[in-house]
């Protein structure tokens, strides 16, 4: 039988987020009868060879470089995160945040300040706070140069506790399971502004993946929320199941950028 690979790196957040992840994908493997290798390809390995190998068949891929692929990946299915805010969508938002000590009340107050970054290839740790600054700020430059790229939310809000920042960008669902598996840590971050929902990272399957094979493991996913001995593993990923995403959707992205570069919202200088 072949093997399909399975990661969750972008939402292993904390030791016990990564764990939960790693339960969900055996019980996917179970459910969908597809061999997973579960890899953890963990900081600093570079997303985009996991995202290019050819026998993925269930990881989470950004929504922005998923839209700027020529051959694109297979979406399998997408996250649908608990919290009401979600509105019972695949999506999420970027939360930006500062140090809960911070004396900043408003997004404005931080204006002038030091602004953080994931990457500049990422949706929610960039793309998503310039657009935001565009249309909700104007053209004029906010901010001093940017400081990063800091790679992963939680590096982002160990930058802020630091003081190496501040202010930055968190991925929302990120965010609400660094909340569930490292309050400790996130007592110390609050949020000051959030931006518009995009169509969440989903899980997704190489090219060369057969379709087959995606269909076994969407169905298995699809029924995720409707499962009560599931109950508890969509507790621990703060999720209330699985949902559809298309190619079209992550369009969004594409314009995003159109309108921040157009701004002069380019690449952090």
């Amino acid at each position: 039988m072949t093997s399909y690979i399975a990661n969750a790196r972008m939402y292993a957040v904390a030791p016990g987020a990564a764990a939960a992840w790693k339960n969900l994908f055996a019980w996917l493997a179970d459910a969908s009868g597809v061999e997973l290798q579960v890899i953890d390809h963990a900081f600093p390995a570079a997303l985009d060879n996991l995202w290019n190998r050819p026998d993925l068949g269930a990881a989470f891929m950004c929504g922005w470089p998923y839209a700027r692929r020529a051959e694109k990946p297979k979406l399998v299915a997408a996250p649908i995160p608990a919290a009401v805010r979600y509105g019972g969508e695949p999506v999420y938002f970027t939360d930006l945040v500062v140090r809960a000590d911070s004396p900043f009340q408003t997004l404005a107050d931080t204006f002038g300040h030091r602004l953080a970054y994931t990457a500049t290839g990422s949706h929610s740790g960039f793309n998503a706070q310039r657009f935001h600054l565009a249309s909700r700020y104007g053209a004029e430059k906010h901010y001093p140069p940017w400081v990063g790229p800091y790679v992963t939310p939680r590096k982002i809000v160990e930058a802020l506790l630091a003081g190496e920042a501040d202010i930055g960008p968190l991925d929302s669902f990120a965010h609400d399971l660094m909340r569930r598996h490292a309050p400790e840590l996130m007592a110390g971050i609050r949020t000051l502004e959030t931006t518009d929902a995009a169509p969440i990272p989903a899980l997704i399957a190489s090219p060369a993946t057969p379709d087959a094979i995606v269909e076994r493991l969407r169905a298995a996913l699809l029924s995720v929320g409707d499962r009560p001995e599931l109950a508890d593993m969509r507790d621990q990923l703060c999720l209330s199941g699985f949902g559809l995403t298309h190619p079209a959707d992550y369009q969004v992205t594409l314009d995003r950028a159109a309108a921040a570069e157009a701004s002069g919202h380019g690449v952090p200088v």
